[in-house]
């Protein structure tokens, strides 16, 4: 197999697990098609029953943004609900592919439109990605445009070469490397799950954010578990171990490591620095696209509210990879981050309903967005209800321990 089969395998196997007989929706931009249609091969090989292909792209996207109504911009065709509904009811597999072949193709367009979006559409489907009943993945296809946002020129195969050791595609079977690293993330999950911790603190290289947890919450590493006991990989590649906060409960400054990738938006923002009191942003700054920032915070009551923290230390592999690869996929599991917007129902066990797990602390937005506050120089703490303190990362290195 060559590079892009060998990719695509893990993509089918490992991230969306399709076994025989389930249909596949594939969501890619045109810049893409090199790796879908690996993907596509790959899916039917491993038994697949239907693949199902959505192409983007940012030429079509940017004239609705310049001349659709807003009301088109903010609402959706009816069908699209129809096939989320039949996707859970038949179990499919979801795999969405990123890597913004055009980072500027956005540039200039007004941030409440950058912004807007079918908001029932997009709960919806976050629904159907937490309910258990499906599998899903999201990967980045190399690109020449992505190429040239890493090294300033569209250098592909150099991008490929970075992301093969992300990837873990030097091994002789990455198949069987992430189900080795899977287990490493699992065991760091089950050793913070089994803290019953109250909060855990962020600090060093200008952050400093106490973000309190929701009681018998769990962490979660390397993969999930559908209700009928598929494993899958959400994110390929992942290097950390996360759960869902409190969203009353955050306090203090991050300060971000690497830059922040708005897709939608279609900006990179550098330099941001966001304040936190009583769970809320109430300030923020940045070098390049606040106002993209600030327009993402008004998209509802908990867009500017935390949903997930993550703890990731100095054995990335997307560390090693060396660059900055300006995608978020990546660059989230180059260092310890948190995110603001939609939380996750699974780190709230034995609570199903919206209003219990809202009532719990749980955070509900449409918006999930994750920005990258650790590396060298970072530590991060668990706290209990007692004061104490448990160290947990401290100087980008991972010190609690694992059975």
């Amino acid at each position: 197999m060559d590079r892009i089969d060998r990719y695509a395998e893990l993509v089918v196997k490992v991230g969306a697990a399709v076994g025989p007989g389930r249909t596949v929706y594939v969501q890619a931009e045109v810049e893409h098609l090199p790796l879908v249609r690996a993907i596509t091969e790959q899916a039917y090989l491993a038994g697949a029953f239907r693949v199902v292909v959505d192409l983007t792209d940012s030429a079509v996207r940017r004239a609705a943004l310049d001349h659709a109504p807003l009301e088109s911009l903010t609402s959706h065709e009816p069908w699209l609900e129809a096939r989320l509904a039949h996707g859970r009811e038949v179990g499919a597999c979801f795999i969405r592919l990123t890597g913004t072949a055009d980072p500027h193709a956005f540039d200039g367009v007004p941030p409440e439109r950058l912004t807007a979006m079918p908001r029932e559409l997009t709960s919806m489907v976050r629904g159907v990605m937490m309910s258990g009943d499906v599998t899903w993945t999201v990967a980045s296809a190399p690109n020449e445009g992505w190429a040239s946002q890493v090294f300033g020129e569209p250098d592909l195969e150099a991008l490929w070469e970075k992301v093969a050791v992300v990837l873990r595609l030097d091994e002789p079977d990455p198949v069987a490397a992430w189900t080795a690293r899977e287990a490493e993330l699992s065991a760091r999950a089950s050793a913070l799950s089994a803290l019953g911790l109250d909060a855990v603190r962020y600090h060093g290289e200008g952050t400093d954010l106490t973000v309190g947890l929701i009681p018998g919450h769990v962490w979660t590493g390397g993969g999930l578990q559908t209700a009928d006991g598929r494993a899958y990989m959400p994110n390929l590649p992942t290097e950390e171990v996360f759960t869902s906060p409190d969203r009353d409960r955050a306090d203090g400054v991050i300060r971000l490591s690497r830059p922040l990738v708005m897709p939608r938006a279609g900006c990179v923002v550098e330099g941001l620095v966001v304040r936190f009191e009583g769970g809320q942003v109430v300030d923020l700054d940045a070098e390049t696209h606040a106002d993209a920032v600030r327009a993402e915070h008004a998209t509802d009551d908990g867009a500017s509210r935390l949903g997930e923290v993550s703890l990731v230390d100095g054995t990335s592999r997307v560390r090693a990879a060396g660059v900055v690869f300006h995608d978020t996929l990546y660059d989230e599991n180059a260092g310890c981050h948190v995110a603001w917007g939609q939380g996750f129902p699974f780190a709230v066990p034995g609570v199903t309903s919206t209003d219990e797990l809202v009532a719990a602390g749980l955070n509900m937005s449409a918006v999930h967005t994750d920005v990258v506050v650790g590396g060298p120089g970072v530590s991060v703490d668990g706290l209990r209800s007692d004061g104490s303190v448990v160290p947990i990362i401290t100087d980008d290195v991972w010190v609690l321990p694992v059975a």
